[in-house]
């Protein structure tokens, strides 16, 4: 189980690879009382935290010749490919079909080898392990595995060196590596609390029914945060260190994608307004005086927003 030490060493690995994304506090946002800290991570590399742990996993070990392989609902894939082609390696990214047009332009355009399956997440992760087998392409988890974890970990580890003040940090959750991380650093300094929707609750059924169970899915959220599994370390860590969880439904996280766009000007896709979905739309009420944050994880909407707004060249001056 990972712990603080792990992901100091990810963050000195990663160190100029990944953004150091902003973070601020809004005092007049949301119809929220007091003030409200957020982290940034939708402004990291190809718009989601998940760079930290992919630039953890390629950097940490050895490379083999026949690249990398990963699976993903499309954030996660975007981040290795980015990762892969900034260090100089081949990279495999099989993403099911739901990812949506946004994020599977977006891992297009990192020239990486795309590969578009039917099904969910289960689906790409299952051929992304046979072409592993295969090839031997060093496989990077889209959520477990300490390498990815500890990378994710170090949003938080970041977040606090900036001066955050929070008592409690809520953080969305597919498959568990990013509330993993944020467990692993904060063991138990502040609370946590896990933000799923209820038509994703994987975190809650697993911690409920055992490591392993098989959680359906589905929802607006679901190619960000529609792990069918919860990863084996976000488990151990959430066991360990405890955290609370809640659930929020489609109504609230469109909702706080709303007000992200209307009240910050921040463009969220719905896993990224997940957890603030949990404020705005009651399924956590702090208590009087509680210091609350909220991390921003992912800004891939889709459709693409500003897609149909690129202008068409201007035709060529009429010669006279």
């Amino acid at each position: 189980m990972i712990g603080t030490e792990e992901i100091e060493a990810a963050a000195a690995r990663i160190e100029g690879h990944a953004r150091v994304t902003p973070a601020m506090t809004v005092h007049d946002a949301f119809g929220i009382d007091g003030p409200l800290a957020l982290k940034l991570e939708c402004l990291q590399h190809t718009g989601s935290f998940k760079a930290r742990g992919a630039f953890n996993n390629l950097l940490a070990k050895p490379v083999p010749p026949a690249g990398i392989v990963a699976a993903s609902g499309g954030n996660h894939g975007a981040a290795v490919a980015f990762a892969a082609r900034q260090l100089g390696h081949r990279a495999r990214v099989y993403v099911p079909k739901i990812a949506g047009p946004a994020k599977i332009g977006l891992i297009e355009r990192t020239g990486a080898d795309l590969v578009i399956v039917d099904g969910a997440y289960d689906e790409a992760r299952e051929q992304a392990e046979a072409w592993e087998a295969e090839t031997g392409a060093a496989q990077v988890h889209a959520n477990d595995g300490p390498l990815t974890v500890a990378g994710q970990g170090t949003a938080m580890r970041e977040w606090e060196a900036q001066g955050l003040v929070a008592d409690t940090v809520l953080v969305a959750v597919g498959g568990g590596g990013l509330i993993g991380g944020a467990l692993a650093w904060l063991a138990g300094r502040r609370k946590v609390v896990a933000v799923e929707p209820e038509a994703a609750p994987t975190l809650a059924v697993t911690l409920s029914e055992g490591w392993g169970t098989r959680v359906p899915v589905g929802g607006i959220a679901a190619n960000a945060l529609g792990a069918r599994y919860l990863g084996r370390e976000c488990y151990e860590l959430a066991r360990a260190h405890g955290v609370e969880s809640v659930l929020v439904s489609e109504g609230a996280i469109a909702e706080a994608q709303r007000r992200l766009w209307q009240d910050l000007r921040i463009l969220a896709e719905p896993a990224g307004a997940a957890a603030l979905a949990a404020l705005t739309g009651g399924a956590y009420r702090p208590e009087p005086g509680e210091r609350v944050a909220v991390l921003l994880c992912g800004a891939n909407p889709a459709p693409d927003p500003l897609v149909s707004v690129v202008p068409e060249p201007d035709p060529a001056p009429e010669r006279r």
